[in-house]
This record gives structure tokens, C-alpha cells and sequence, in this order.
């Protein structure tokens, strides 16, 4: 249930980067890596259930985690320029944190777990 949840979070994060980005006018570079990062979470989440093996399986773990630090970049530099409200960047860097932790976790036990 709770891999299914993650891969959920994960839609709607990347929904809500998208609208977001809708509005931000310039800076298309910046808006198209945001893009990028923020759905490739997703994908790598959605990937993983189909890993070959553990050792696939983490691996694609591990890159929707580093994706994610990679949108909380791409995040706080649009914030800096002033190209996201305060409300948005707090909103959304939360959602990336909380999807950050969650993937931390999964993975830390998928390390545990020697099958």
C-alpha cells in the first residue's frame, strides 16, 4: 500500500509542478528542468515495480531520490528570482521533502532486507 501511495504522491506532486509552471513566464530553461526533475521521480517510482531485481529495484529508488533533491533545486532557484510565490515554494518543497523521506526510508529498508 504504501509503494502504491508514493507513486500516487509522486502524480500529483508532479501535476502540481506542472501547473505551477503553467504560469511562471521566462525562464524556460529553469521551468523545463523542473519539468524534468519533478516527473522523473514518478517515472523512476513507477519503474522500480518492475525491477529485475533487488539491486534494480534500489537503484531506481535511489534516482527518483536524487530527482527530487534535483527539483528542490530547481525549486528554490525560481523562488529566488521571484518566479514562484513564498505559498508555492513552502507547498511544494514540503510535498518533495515528504516524497524525499519516504524514498530515503524504501530504500534504507530494501538495503535491510537480504532476501
Amino acid at each position: 500500500m504504501e509503494k502504491n501511495q508514493l507513486r500516487e504522491d509522486s502524480i500529483v506532486f508532479a501535476i502540481e509542478i506542472s501547473d505551477v509552471c503553467d504560469n511562471i513566464k521566462g525562464c524556460s530553461v529553469f521551468v523545463n528542468q523542473l519539468l524534468r526533475a519533478s516527473s522523473s521521480i514518478g517515472a523512476n517510482i513507477h519503474e522500480a515495480k518492475y525491477a529485475q531485481s533487488r539491486a534494480d529495484f534500489i537503484s531506481k529508488l535511489e534516482i527518483a531520490l536524487k530527482e527530487s533533491s534535483e527539483t528542490d533545486y530547481w525549486l528554490e532557484l525560481l523562488y529566488r528570482k521571484g518566479k514562484i510565490t513564498e505559498d508555492n515554494y513552502k507547498t511544494l518543497r514540503n510535498d518533495c521533502g515528504s516524497i524525499r523521506r519516504r524514498l530515503i526510508a524504501s530504500i534504507t529498508t530494501a538495503k535491510n532486507n537480504k532476501a
